[in-house]
Formats: structure tokens, sequence, C-alpha cells
């Protein structure tokens, strides 16, 4: 089996960006329709024309999503919406529906199909069945073990290959069928509009005693008890290659670029390093990489059921919020002749020590000195978004490197 695919989510045009300076092989992206990510549906109209260019130009695909559930009034909207994303240059179409993948396959026969984690795919019959139907490519149920993906891999044709979800935030609920977001919010998360309730921190009321909370369990924190941990995958990328996996998918639409960028680049780095030591079984990432994940917004790791059933609170996240340790001070622009030239994200300071995220090696500290202001004035700290700056920099650093500070 060749290496596998690293795809990486595009919320935006600056996702996408930092996707391909990373070195994505493919990235998955919604429009303004049919997509399961409202708040990311960035690429309608002349967007993912532009999209789809720009990702072929540096060898890379681009998937659509098309993986909502779509109501019987939307069904009339399908066909043009299909037309116009093949003429964009659309690779694939990731699909949950049954009849949306009939109707797509009925108006371009040479479409790719993708069939979602939305659609549960957990056993070889029905993975095989929807080969037949016409599908590329089946993103597997984050239900399913390594063992199990293995089995399916052996059981169903070369030609079919198997996507899996190897980082990010994970649904409480089956493939991400849930309706608790319906019931307390009114949002759809089976339509792309998902309130995220599974995250919200629960306690019991009594009917007559308003206002007093008692919580579903003692705990100093609160109780979350939907709240599952993300997912981390980085560690075992033999695993997951020798169990017939084509494609690492990474989560993330909605989050920021600095993610997409980071999380692209540690699994570029662990995966490329794999293939280096001739896909040896028994390979283990350096030492670097397991840290860069903690340096990206996080729920606390876990591996979810690859490797077994969790049991207890194997996936629960006591917490409501992210744990963000690490921030983004700046994003180089250029340097030249011993000055970095940057766009400031998070106020920081001179002779702050920063740590600096470059594509593809291990990242590197650098001391903040004679920071100045766009207008070359020397400064003692950088205080606004966005404003432009320079200090010292003695080695060189590419545009699009991210240069990190730790949070006190």
């Amino acid at each position: 089996m060749k290496s596998p695919e690293i795809l990486a989510p595009a919320g935006d045009m600056e996702r996408l960006e930092a996707a391909l300076l990373y070195g994505a092989d493919a990235v998955y992206l919604g429009a303004d329709k049919f997509g399961m990510r409202t708040a990311a549906a960035s690429f309608g109209g002349d967007n993912l024309a532009k999209a789809c260019s720009l990702a072929h130009a540096k060898g890379a695909k681009v998937y659509l999503t098309c993986n909502t559930v779509p109501r019987n009034r939307e069904l009339d909207e399908l066909p043009g919406f299909v037309d116009w994303a093949a003429e964009s240059g659309a690779d694939a179409f990731i699909v949950t529906d049954i009849g949306v993948m009939t109707a797509i396959l009925k108006r371009r026969s040479d479409a790719e199909i993708h069939i979602s984690t939305q659609a549960g795919v957990t056993n070889y019959a029905c993975a095989r069945q929807l080969y037949d139907m016409g599908a590329k490519r089946i993103v597997t149920a984050r239900e399913l073990s390594l063992e199990e993906i293995a089995e399916i891999r052996a059981k169903v044709p070369d030609e079919l290959e198997i996507e899996c979800f190897v980082h990010g935030a994970m649904c409480v609920s089956f493939s991400g069928r849930c309706l608790l977001s319906n019931y307390l919010t009114g949002r759809d998360s089976n339509r792309g509009d998902c309130a995220q309730p599974c995250r919200w921190n629960y306690a019991l009321q009594e009917e007559k005693r308003p206002g007093v909370y008692f919580p579903v369990e003692q705990d100093e924190s609160g109780t979350y008890i939907f709240n599952s941990r993300d997912m981390c995958m980085i560690e075992h990328i033999p695993e997951l290659y020798y169990a017939g996996v084509n494609s690492f998918k990474i989560e993330g639409r909605a989050k920021s670029a600095y993610y997409t960028a980071a999380c692209v680049n540690a699994y570029r780095c662990a995966l490329d390093g794999f293939e280096k030591s001739g896909f040896d079984k028994n390979y283990k990432i350096p030492a670097w990489l397991r840290e860069e994940p903690l340096k990206i917004s996080n729920r606390q790791y876990c591996t979810g059921f690859f490797f077994t059933s969790p049991s207890d609170d194997a996936q629960i996240y006591y917490g409501g919020g992210y744990i963000r340790d690490c921030e983004v001070a700046a994003v180089a622009e250029k340097w030249e002749s011993g000055i970095l030239y940057a766009s400031q994200r998070n106020r920081f300071f001179e002779g702050e020590t920063l740590d600096v995220m470059v594509k593809g090696e291990e990242s590197f500290k650098v001391t903040v000195k004679n920071l100045r202001n766009e207008d070359g004035e020397l400064i003692d700290n950088a205080p606004h978004p966005m404003m432009k700056l320079s200090f010292e920099c003695g080695r060189e650093i590419p545009a699009g490197s991210y240069l990190r500070r730790e949070k006190t």
C-alpha cells in the first residue's frame, strides 16, 4: 500500500492556504448548501473554483461536503449544486444519504463519491454494497476498532479506499447522528448547525427548589456527562497504516488556521518519518512530535475506539472548555538581512522567548530583540491584533511560520 493521504479541514481560504502550505495531500470543505458545518461554509459562488485551482496547483485534491440528510424540499436544488461543484473542479463529493449519492451519480456518472462517517459504516457488507453502488471511499464510523477496520479492508475490493478520523473533536453520539442540539436549542446537528450541548455543564434541579442545582456526580468542577475527549493518533501511524487506512482525516473546519497548520505539519512529519523508515511496524515518532499536539487547543487526548471499547471515563473530559497552554504571538511574513517581519496575533514583549513552528522540521526558540512597529520605532510590546512589526532574528524564518508563546 502506498503512503496514506493527509486530509485537512478548510473552513475558509486562510485555512485552506495553511493546509496546503504545511503539506496536506487533500482538503475537505463546504459550500453554502448541503454541508455539515454552517459556520464553515465559505466556498460558495466563485470561491470553490478558486479553492480548487489553488489546491490543484499545489498537487492537492478538494473534497466537497454534501453530507447533510436533506429534506424533500431541498432535493430540487441538488442537480444544479452538483453541476456547479463539478464545473468548479471538486475532486469528490462526501455523501451521507443514499438518495443524494444516487442523484449525484445520475447527474454526473464520473463523480467520485466518498461515504461520510455520518452514514455509520461499521461492517464490510455495508462497505462492499456501497462500493457496488458507486462509492470510491468510505469514512468509517468512529466506533470501530483498528481490528474491525482491518477486517473490512481484507473483505472489500482493493479499489475501495478507507478513510478514518485521526485527530480532533469527537461526537458523543453514534457517528454524529445526534438530536440533543435539536431538542435543547432547535439547531439541527444533522444539518450542520449543532450547538454542541454535549460540552455543557449539567446538574439536577428539583421541581420545588428552583435555582438550587445538584451535581449529577460530586465534583468540584461540575458535571460534563456527555463531553468527549479529543482524538489524537499521531503516535500510532504504523497501526493505522497496517490496518489498511488510506486517508488520515483531521477534524476541525470551524477551527483556526493555526490549528490546521499545526495539525497538518505534525502528521505530515510523522507520516514522512514512517515512510523513510521503510514502513517499519515498530516506528516511533521523535519526542518533539509528541509535544506538538499539546501546543494546539484540545480537550485532553485519547485514542477513541481504535484499540478497545472505552470503559468508565476513558473518553470523558471533565471540563467545559479547551486546554490552551500555547497561543500564537505572530505569523511570519518575510525574513530579510537578519530581520523578521511579522503580523501580530496575541500580545508579546521585547525580550520574550518565542517558539517557532516551521514546515517540516522541529520547532526552535528565538528571543525578541529590538522589537519595532511598522514605522520602525522601538516598542516594548506588541499589543494590537494584526499590527505589523519586526525584530532582529539571526535565523531565517520562512513566510507562514507561526511564532508561539506559552500562556501564563
